[in-house]
């Protein structure tokens, strides 16, 4: 199931007129839900929905709700109160205590697709946009903003304008992640990099390495040597780098080169002893770099598979990106 925006439109631009859509957008929540305010769906006439809004309990009656908006072209507000015995959610037996407020919107060609051609192209360009979403029950009239990358920090904000009854939110393209080293460890990593909505590219210039059949959730595969990669688009595009090639000469083109990056997040595998030795290839000393390196990477999970050092490796960078501690949520690993 993609429920990344960025997945969601891919999947409805490629037949966004052969079926009749509806966009449903969280634009409201109180108490426990399973997801926040600026959540969406994308559904179709199929029966088909894309994306999220609850844990699966509640999709079935916002589709049955949907199909309203294909009656009238109008927006339409529902809520689902579980806190209330009366209320259908309650009914179903959800249980999550709260409330949630959805907005569903027809999609068609007489409403500009709610803009959302305009919305994928920002987030295919890799650019942040505001998305502006009319709050009534009248004929849809959405808007798209882009964003200067410096003046906005990645993420997804959501709120209500006060006297325009306007959602907005700002929305941001896939974090790209770098990989260097394309290894029978780096499978795992790429996989579900990929599950999580992520962007991948995969770095190895060596003959025998990146076979492209054993990693078809990359979305692009670089065999060129690191030192013509100095100046490249993506290098100032990725949100993050992993480097694992395990070739010290080659950690230390990577280390080296991902410092001219846009990388929030700099991982180099391996134990802080091989990390001096690469660092002196380099030339570089850990004062010299101008990120900071997770070396060793990743959190604490245990697990020595490769799958498990993967999933270390992906949780802190999520964290990091997401602005997060890493920690247990209910404390249960301190007790």
């Amino acid at each position: 199931m993609a429920n990344r925006i960025s997945q969601l439109l891919d999947h409805w631009s490629q037949k966004r007129d052969k079926h009749l859509w509806v966009l449903a957008t969280i634009i409201e929540t109180d108490g426990s839900s399973y997801r926040k305010a600026g959540a969406m769906m994308l559904i179709n006439d199929m029966g088909q929905y894309f994306g999220l809004l609850s844990g699966g309990c509640l999709e079935s009656d916002i589709m049955r709700q949907a199909r309203r908006c294909w009656d009238n072209q109008r927006n339409r507000i529902i809520e689902y109160d579980m806190r209330e015995e009366e209320d259908l959610a309650w009914q179903l037996g959800i249980g999550c205590g709260g409330m949630v407020r959805i907005l569903l919107q027809p999609v068609h060609a007489n409403n500009d697709y709610l803009k959302l051609d305009a919305l994928n192209s920002y987030l295919e360009q890799r650019q942040k946009a505001e998305y502006h979403q009319q709050i009534d029950e009248g004929i849809p009239s959405n808007k798209v903003l882009p964003i200067d990358e410096k003046s906005q920090t990645l993420g997804t904000s959501a709120q209500v304008t006060g006297s325009a009854n306007v959602f907005v939110q700002l929305l941001s393209p896939a974090p790209l992640l770098a990989v260097f080293g394309a290894g029978v460890d780096a499978k795992p990593l790429v996989s579900i990099a990929a599950e999580l909505g992520w962007q991948v590219l995969l770095i190895d210039p060596r003959v025998g390495y990146a076979k492209a059949e054993f990693f078809t959730k990359a979305n692009q595969i670089i065999r060129q040597s690191l030192d013509d990669l100095y100046g490249t688009t993506w290098l100032s595009q990725i949100d993050a780098a992993l480097v694992l090639t395990h070739n010290i000469k080659l950690d230390a083109a990577a280390l080296k080169l991902v410092q001219s990056s846009s990388a929030k997040y700099v991982g180099l595998l391996g134990p802080t002893h091989r990390t001096d030795r690469v660092l002196d290839i380099a030339k570089l000393t850990r004062n010299d770099l101008s990120k900071p390196l997770a070396n060793p990477v990743g959190l604490r999970l245990g697990g020595e598979l490769p799958e498990s050092i993967a999933l270390s490796m992906l949780a802190e960078v999520h964290a990091v990106l997401e602005n997060a501690d890493g920690l247990s949520i209910s404390g249960v690993l301190n007790q």
